[in-house]
């Protein structure tokens, strides 16, 4: 903590410390866990350089970078949605405050109309986790026609990153919001078939995509049998349970536009049953109403999945010939 951080930012930080541990995060513990996110940080471009308010725009500051980093630094990765073309704030966010254990993988500006200048990033901690070498954006193929498609407003990202014991493949895309829900299905739609059809199939054994999570700001406002819901779960992909009933924005009304996900069967991280979502309203900022909070903060909240690395018990079970998925295989070894 820095000496710099005033009465009212350390008491922000002690209330923001608290979520995070409602939220039932847990530690990082080396050569045992990981554990991913994916927040989209409204309109993350740049910064105002000082710690007092700015009268202006933006109306993000350097307080407002000491809480986003407090919950960053609490994952190995975070996909990032709704970086701008001003990459000056996000670049501050990772000299100042994250440090020189943390690197940064950014996609290219989305041009057009409904790209909002927005780029998608993945914020990680090189003390746990390296890039693999994979990165590209998601282009669609012409049609069996060989007529064009219609490509995305914001180019989805898969990037490969690996510990000394895993591999894995993590694609983040911002669908298209729009006037109405409906014009949210095309993207959707064509996201999912893509990752099933051309992803899901090569995402096995030594692959490049071998792991493959999917997540980040899919605007879906309702899970269930939300049509925008299920036509993202449509081809096999699986949210964790643990998420199901997540709000992920700050509305009185709940949301859940954002998603972490992958395919059953084509998954071999070992996944803990342990997801949860940050909710930091009324911890920050909190002379200000959640509409304000957001500019400085955001509007959406971060959702998190752990997997455990540490396949030691697994090993042991196999070698005395019980099922590692009881809750306590080893309860037949006398003390």
């Amino acid at each position: 903590m820095q000496k710099t951080y005033n009465q009212k930012i350390v008491e922000d930080v002690v209330r923001l410390r608290r979520r995070i541990e409602n939220s039932k995060l847990p530690q990082k513990i080396s050569d045992y866990n990981l554990l991913i996110g994916t927040w989209n940080i409204r309109n993350f471009g740049n910064v105002f350089s000082e710690w007092k308010e700015n009268t202006g725009t933006p109306k993000r500051n350097l307080r407002a970078l000491v809480y986003i980093s407090e919950i960053i630094r609490r994952f190995d990765i975070l996909a990032v949605q709704e970086v701008k073309g001003d990459t000056r704030g996000i670049r501050m966010l990772l000299d100042r405050f994250l440090g020189s254990n943390w690197g940064m993988i950014i996609s290219d500006v989305s041009t057009g109309s409904q790209g909002n200048t927005e780029r998608l990033a993945f914020i990680y901690d090189k003390r746990r986790v390296q890039p693999s070498g994979l990165a590209g954006e998601i282009v669609l193929s012409p049609t069996s026609a060989g007529n064009p498609q219609d490509q995305f407003a914001r180019t989805p990202y898969i990037v490969g990153f690996k510990t000394e014991k895993e591999k894995f493949a993590l694609l983040t895309a911002h669908i298209k919001y729009g006037d109405k829900p409906g014009e949210r299905l095309p993207e959707l739609m064509a996201l999912s078939n893509f990752i099933a059809h051309e992803i899901k199939d090569r995402a096995k054994g030594e692959a490049e995509e071998v792991n493959l999570i999917v997540l980040g700001d899919f605007n879906i406002d309702q899970r269930g049998e939300n049509p925008l819901f299920q036509a993202f779960i449509s081809t096999g992909l699986v949210v964790p349970e643990q998420l199901l009933n997540q709000k992920t924005t700050y509305n009185t009304t709940a949301k859940y536009y954002d998603q972490i996900a992958w395919f059953l069967g084509n998954m071999y991280l070992n996944f803990n049953n342990n997801a949860g979502v940050i909710d930091f309203v009324n911890a920050v900022f909190k002379e200000y109403p959640p509409l304000d909070m957001s500019h400085r903060m955001s509007d959406h909240f971060p959702l998190w999945v752990e997997f455990i690395t540490d396949h030691s018990s697994e090993q042991m079970a196999r070698v005395l010939g019980v099922d590692p998925g009881n809750p306590d295989p080893f309860s037949g070894i006398p003390d």
